[in-house]
């Protein structure tokens, strides 16, 4: 059962207050204890604060207990015990407001009307009187101080009772004084951990508190001035040391695919053949004129017709010519693998019979025992970057495994990669698994010296501030 819905004991009369039990125990401390165990049993503040006026008004006999809370210099109100909204801009509210108010500026209890008979420091009560309604009406309000600190007040209201006396006063002030922790305690759990550091930064430390901070004042110091390993990298690529694009050669069709990205293939292995219906007939026709010219040159010869001989001999050797320019043609119409490798680029098996033309791209292959890691490193980076440092990269393929690299070569060009300019660095692997394949993806870390910790954690907060008031200020 929560602590908004359990059941409240029977209301103890204001008079009974400081009348002990058969234990011993004061009225006040029973109930003193009683409102702690409330407020404990809470699990948010602004629940606490509810439960602790509905508690107060329905144990000490009041109609109404309001509770405001001071935060950073301003009043509001925080709960209310007969249900209504304390975030409403009634006349009631800013009624309530005032009394309390009063009360936290004279960090003391203010009682209206106020007791006759011999009294001590005259109180401001304009406030209060403003809020009782009729004769017969007390109003009374009490300051909740917590570790020397005003946290708010609470503002007691009674129609056509017993009026509140100093007696009764000085036990409201003290139950206020046993709750007024416990609401502190329930406020400072809900407060960010930026602002729980700066209340303790700022407040009084215990003598015996002080050696565990400045032992941890000193780790931190240590900490940020210990020097550690720099690194620089971004995003990195695997690529082959070269690679070579197959280009048609002549104006034709596919006709024949032997292999896909990803195939390994040998030197020398047929990886496309073109259509050479036409070729293949011109190559008929030059053999056959060829043939003629041969025929009519011993025909000449026989003759020893010199004149003949020597022009069926051109002609002969023009038709040889041209058969051989066609069998070049025939020849280059098959595209093999110029070395072993790997097919990285060109999937031509759904494209068979499509037409193609002199110098399109048909494949690209890539060598599958030599490599290079291009490294994506970011603009702020690329001066401390020289060649011939070493690093790793983590391939996602094989992330258990960091192969370790050189750098060969730093781009002079940057380019946009996702609304940041990057450098492309091109290291050479010292370590080759045999499983990498060309294009797997993952990152990569270059060795970039030794600084202090403190220097790296805030390294590029310092230079875009320093930049930025260059440019402001010039």
């Amino acid at each position: 059962m929560s602590a908004l819905s359990r059941p409240v004991a029977t209301v103890v009369p204001p008079a009974s207050l400081a009348v002990a039990d058969t234990t011993g125990v004061p009225a006040a401390g029973r109930t003193a204890l009683a409102l702690q165990a409330l407020l404990l049993d809470c699990t948010t503040f602004d629940a606490g604060c509810t439960v602790l006026v509905r508690a107060w008004a329905q144990r000490l006999g009041f109609d109404r207990v309001s509770m405001a809370l001071a935060d950073h210099g301003t009043l509001r109100l925080a709960a209310v015990s007969d249900g209504s909204d304390p975030l409403a801009a009634t006349p009631t509210q800013a009624l309530l407001l005032a009394a309390l108010g009063e009360t936290v500026d004279q960090q003391a209890g203010v009682v209206w009307p106020e007791p006759r008979g011999p009294s001590g420091v005259p109180r401001i009560t304009r406030a209060h009187r403003a809020l009782v309604p009729s004769r017969g009406d007390s109003v009374v309000g009490v300051p909740l101080v917590a570790r020397a600190t005003v946290l708010g007040a609470l503002c007691c209201e009674r129609h056509g009772g017993v009026p509140v006396d100093p007696a009764e006063l000085a036990v409201l002030e003290q139950l206020a004084c046993c709750l007024a922790p416990v609401l502190a305690l329930l406020r400072d759990r809900e407060r960010p951990w930026h602002q729980r550091l700066r209340t303790a930064a700022t407040t009084r430390t215990a003598p015996w508190r002080r050696v565990p901070l400045a032992a941890a004042a000193g780790l931190a110091v240590a900490v940020l001035a210990w020097p550690a390993e720099v690194y620089l990298g971004g995003q990195a690529r695997l690529e082959g040391a070269v690679q070579r694009v197959l280009s048609v050669p002549a104006d034709g069709f596919v006709q024949q695919v032997h292999a896909r990205p990803g195939d390994s293939v040998r030197a020398g292995q047929v990886l496309v053949e073109l259509a050479d219906q036409d070729l293949q007939l011109e190559r008929q026709r030059w053999q056959s004129q060829l043939a003629q010219h041969q025929d009519a040159w011993a025909t000449a010869n026989a003759r020893a017709d010199r004149a003949q001989l020597v022009q069926n001999q051109s002609r002969a050797d023009e038709a040889q010519a041209q058969l051989d320019l066609v069998e070049a043609r025939l020849q280059r119409g098959r595209l093999v693998a110029p070395f072993d490798g790997l097919v990285v680029q060109g999937d031509l098996s759904q494209q068979l019979g499509a037409p193609v033309r002199q110098g399109d791209a048909l494949m690209t292959l890539a060598p599958s025992d030599r490599f290079r890691v291009i490294v994506e490193v970011d603009e702020r980076d690329i001066a401390q970057i020289v060649l011939g440092q070493t690093g790793t990269v983590a391939l996602t393929a094989l992330p258990w495994q960091a192969l370790p690299l050189r750098v060969t070569r730093v781009s002079p060009v940057a380019r946009a990669v996702d609304g940041r300019n990057v450098f492309e660095v091109e290291a050479a692997l010292l370590q080759r698994p045999a499983d990498l394949r060309p294009g797997l993806q993952g990152h990569a870390r270059i060795d970039a010296g030794r600084a202090a910790n403190g220097w790296r954690w805030t390294r590029r907060l310092v230079e875009s501030a320093r930049l930025a008031l260059w440019a402001w200020w010039g």
